[in-house]
C-alpha cells in the first residue's frame, strides 16, 4: 500500500489534463453505443499529409532508427532555424533550437532551467491548461492576469504590470490562443515589448503552436521580430502537431538564448534523450515544405470557424467573440447556468455533446468549443447546444 506521504509535495498537486479526460470519456460512451458529438478535440480531424509520411517511411527503410543528438537531428535545427528566418523574420541557427517531445516538452524543460522556488510566473487567462501545472511542478508560482470576456479577452497592460513583482521570472504568450482562438495585434506586442523593457529580469515564453490557423485577414505576429534588443529573453514554443495534424508524432521546438538552450538539452538528455528519430524526418520534409503544404486545411479550418461562429451568436443566452485564429470558439454563458463543469457535464449525459469548461482555462463562465470536426458535427453541435440551453433556461 502506497501512503499519500510517499509522493513528492509537487506530484501530489498534479492534475490530468481536462481536455484529456472529456475527449476520453466521449470515446468510451461512443464504444458503448452512445450517440456522442464531440466538439471538445484539440486536435485536427485531417491525417497527416502523405508526403510527410513518405518522409518518415523513407527514413525507415534507409535504417535511421537508432538513438541521434539529444538536441534533436541537425538538419532540422537548421531547417527550423532558417523557417524562423525566413517566415518569422526571427534571425538563428541550430544552436537556439532544441527539438522536443512536442510543444510541452518545450516549455516543461525550459521552466525546470528558468524557475526557481517561489518564481513567478505571469499567465494572461484564459490561459491553456497545462501552464499552470507546469509552471507548480517546476516549483513556480503561477501568477494569473485576467483578460475579460467583455473586453474581447485583451490583455490590460496596466493590470499585468500591477502584478509584476521582483520575483516574477517568465511571462506567457499564446497568440494565436487556445482556447479564445484571438490573435495579438502588433499594437499589442509593441506595447508588451516595451513592458519587458520596463522589467529587464522577466523572460518571456511566446507560445505559437497555432501561427498557421489563422483566417486571411490576419497576420500572425512573433514578438520576437519586434524586440532585437530584448531577444536573449524571448523564447519560442512551436511544434508540428496542429497545423500539420501531426500530433501523435509528438514534435515540437524551443528557440532561444543558446545558452539556455544548452541547458535544456543537458535536461532532455538526462530524461527523455532524442525524439524519435524517423519522425523528425517527417518533421524536416513538413517544414521544407513551409505553409503552402497544409492549405487545404488552413481554409477548411477557416470556414469552420465562421459556421461555428455564425451559429453560436444565434443563441442570445451566449455572447460570442469573433475568433480569427486557432480552431476553436470560447464563447460566455450568460444566464443563471451552473459552473461551466457541471454544463459540460449535463451537456454530455444529457445531450452527448462534448464540449471543455472554461474552468480549464481559468473562466468559469465560459465554454470551448473545436471547430475541428466536419460541418455535419458542427451543425450537430449547435442544435444539441441549442436544445440543452432552451431546457435549462425553461427549468
Amino acid at each position: 500500500m502506497i501512503h499519500q506521504n510517499s509522493i513528492s509535495k509537487r506530484a501530489l498537486g498534479l492534475k490530468a489534463s481536462m481536455t484529456l479526460e472529456i475527449s476520453s470519456l466521449a470515446q468510451e460512451l461512443k464504444k458503448n453505443g452512445r450517440n456522442i458529438c464531440s466538439l471538445s478535440a484539440g486536435e485536427p480531424d485531417f491525417d497527416t499529409p502523405t508526403f510527410i509520411i513518405e518522409a518518415a517511411k523513407k527514413a525507415l527503410d534507409e535504417g535511421i532508427t537508432r538513438y541521434g543528438p539529444a538536441a534533436g537531428d541537425p538538419c532540422l535545427r537548421e531547417a527550423i532555424a532558417h523557417k524562423l528566418l525566413t517566415i518569422n523574420k526571427v534571425p538563428s541557427t541550430k544552436e537556439n533550437i532544441l527539438i522536443t517531445n512536442g510543444g510541452k516538452q518545450a516549455i516543461f524543460n525550459l521552466f525546470q532551467i528558468l524557475l526557481d522556488p517561489g518564481d513567478e510566473v505571469l499567465i494572461p487567462s484564459p490561459y491553456w491548461l497545462s501552464y499552470p501545472d507546469i509552471a507548480r511542478f517546476a516549483q513556480g508560482k503561477p501568477i494569473i492576469v485576467d483578460a475579460l470576456a467583455e473586453n474581447g479577452f485583451s490583455l490590460d497592460i496596466n493590470k499585468m504590470e500591477s502584478q509584476i513583482s521582483p520575483q516574477t521570472k517568465i511571462l506567457i504568450l499564446n497568440s494565436p490562443c487556445n482556447p479564445t482562438g484571438k490573435v495579438m495585434k502588433l499594437k499589442e506586442l509593441e506595447a508588451i515589448a516595451e513592458l519587458l523593457r520596463r522589467h529587464p529580469h522577466i523572460y518571456v515564453v511566446s507560445d505559437e503552436i497555432y501561427e498557421f490557423i489563422i483566417s486571411e485577414e490576419e497576420r500572425h505576429i512573433s514578438i520576437a521580430q519586434l524586440a532585437e534588443d530584448i531577444k536573449e529573453r524571448i523564447f519560442i514554443v512551436n511544434g508540428f502537431a496542429k497545423a500539420w495534424a501531426m500530433t501523435g508524432w509528438r514534435i515540437g521546438y524551443l528557440y532561444g538564448n543558446a545558452t539556455i538552450i544548452k541547458k535544456a538539452t543537458a535536461l532532455q538528455s538526462q530524461s527523455t534523450s532524442n525524439v524519435c528519430s524517423f519522425a523528425q524526418k517527417g518533421a524536416l520534409a513538413a517544414v521544407q515544405e513551409q505553409p503552402s503544404g497544409i492549405d487545404y486545411m488552413i481554409n477548411s479550418y477557416n470556414k469552420r470557424r465562421n459556421l461555428l461562429t455564425e451559429g453560436l451568436k444565434e443563441i442570445k443566452e451566449l455572447v460570442v467573440h469573433e475568433q480569427s485564429g486557432a480552431f476553436y470558439s470560447f464563447p460566455q454563458l450568460i444566464g443563471n447556468f451552473p459552473s461551466s463543469l457541471d454544463f459540460c457535464k449535463i451537456a454530455l449525459e444529457e445531450e452527448g455533446l462534448a464540449m471543455v469548461p472554461g474552468i480549464a482555462f481559468g473562466q468559469d463562465n465560459c465554454i470551448r468549443l473545436s471547430c475541428s470536426a466536419s460541418d455535419d458535427t458542427i451543425n450537430d453541435g449547435l442544435d444539441r447546444l441549442k436544445t440543452l440551453i432552451g431546457r435549462l433556461m425553461n427549468k
